[in-house]
This record gives structure tokens, C-alpha cells and sequence, in this order.
């Protein structure tokens, strides 16, 4: 997904669940529907929850990769 430009970035590695969801959630309130955030979190109950999360919220999950390390980009279109 290196095409898509991100509007907006947040790190939530540092935090745990529910945190992850919350400062998302809050970032994505922030920003105008059809822009691009892209979310670093870590392996495990973060990434596993936080798209799924969003998705219910009704915004729309465009892509998952892997970094380097037990590290993900979850790239989130605002909706």
C-alpha cells in the first residue's frame, strides 16, 4: 500500500487495549471524512482488536503490513 499517502500519524506502540482504540478513535474524530490515517502499533491484542474496532465504528480498513520487528501499520480511511 505504498501508493497511499497518509494525511495523518499516530504511535500507539507504547500503549495497550482499550488505549489503542481510544487515542485512534480520538485522532480519526480529528480529521475529515476520505482522509488517511496510518496507525503503528504492535503485534498481538492491539492488532488483532484495534482494526476490527474501527471497522464497527464505520470507517474503513485499507491495508495491514508489517515492519520491522513485532511492529504493524494499520492505514485507516475516515469515514
Amino acid at each position: 500500500m505504498d501508493d497511499t499517502q497518509s494525511n495523518e500519524r499516530i504511535d500507539i506502540t507504547d500503549y495497550i487495549c482499550p488505549m489503542t482504540f481510544v487515542k485512534t478513535k480520538l485522532k480519526l474524530e480529528k480529521m475529515d471524512p476520505g482522509e488517511i490515517l496510518e496507525v503503528k502499533l504492535c503485534e498481538g491484542e492491539p492488532l488483532s482488536n484495534l482494526p476490527r474496532s474501527v471497522e464497527q465504528d464505520g470507517h474503513k480498513v485499507l491495508a495491514i503490513e508489517k515492519e520491522e520487528g513485532r511492529y504493524h501499520k494499520v492505514i485507516i480511511e475516515r469515514c
